[in-house]
């Protein structure tokens, strides 16, 4: 007999407005305590020295982050110059001082260099893997590793203050796999200035912002209330930029077993005018209920990840 999951089914997503100093594990106990939920996991690590939009998904959620790992990022953060650290944040030894403050007008005339496909270079200090151990214990252990470079997007960045000589503050939108902490060395480098991260946030991650965030002292108040439910999004908020398809209940009783369904031409077509290029993912709901997500192919829907929601 298989053993009883500990704590309850509860299936959706939290968008969490995670505090400073706090780490992306702890965030998600915290969150999984609060509602004693059976399963739950992450759509994004974010660093304890920054605060800001951290997915939590809960139960039949967690099928979805998959999607949420290549969401659209927007971060906003400050560059204080004059001191590099050695991990490029204010927790980091430093390591170099200049008297070089870049103006913002250097500043905004040198991102562009960093806008579009680029290749970038991991920071010391980061969750990379070398050698089956992750780059940052490597790194607090004083050993010297080479990270190799990665293709990666950012599709803008733009300075959005500079309250002194000593700060910048720079908001870009990202790609998946782009380091804050790397573009502000790259950008120092090319400054001919010294610099490091001194205030992170991010501001979105695909659909879950700052607009549909909570926070964990809200939540607590939530739960002590009884009402913590209130707190949490459908799973299908994860799948916004997917196409739907509603279907029958026999339709719906197919693709739960694992069988694919037959579509209509006129349901083809309208898919496929929804599809973003070279993409065969709809999302299958019935009765406002997510079903499955399934492929489109050769006019039939193949399920490819199913849902036990009531």
């Amino acid at each position: 007999m298989a053993r009883r999951k500990k704590g309850d089914i509860v299936n959706g997503w939290v968008c969490l407005d995670k505090p400073y100093e706090m780490g992306s594990t702890e965030a998600v106990t915290k969150v999984r305590r609060l509602f004693n939920a059976q399963k739950a996991g992450h759509a994004g690590t974010l660093d304890p020295l920054a605060s800001g939009i951290l997915p939590i998904a809960l139960g039949e959620a967690t099928k979805t982050v998959p999607f949420m790992m290549e969401a659209q990022k927007v971060y906003r953060f400050t560059i204080h110059w004059g001191i590099s650290t050695d991990s490029i944040d204010r927790e980091g030894e430093i390591i170099a001082r200049s008297d070089v403050r870049p103006s913002v007008e250097a500043v905004m005339a040198a991102l562009p260099s960093f806008v579009g496909e680029i290749d970038q270079t991991p920071p010391a200090f980061s969750a990379v893997r070398v050698n089956g151990e992750r780059a940052y214990d490597l790194a607090r252990a004083g050993v010297e590793v080479e990270l190799q470079s990665r293709r990666v997007t950012i599709h803008e960045a733009a300075v959005t203050a500079a309250p002194d000589a000593d700060h910048v503050e720079i908001t870009m939108r990202t790609g998946k796999g782009v380091y804050v902490r790397s573009l502000a060395r790259d950008l120092a480098i090319m400054l001919g200035a010294e610099g490091h991260v001194s205030d992170l946030r991010r501001e979105r991650v695909g659909p879950f912002s700052v607009d549909n965030a909570v926070t964990l002292d809200f939540l607590e108040e939530l739960a002590h209330k009884g009402a913590a439910f209130e707190g949490l999004l459908p799973v299908s908020t994860a799948l916004d930029d997917i196409p739907e398809l509603a279907v029958t209940d026999q339709d719906a009783l197919s693709l739960r077993q694992g069988r694919p369904i037959v579509l209509l031409p006129r349901q083809i077509e309208t898919l496929k005018a929804r599809l973003t290029a070279g993409s065969r993912l709809v999302s299958v709901f019935e009765g406002g209920t997510l079903v499955a997500l399934g492929n489109l192919r050769a006019g039939r829907l193949e399920p490819d990840r199913v849902f036990n929601l009531p």
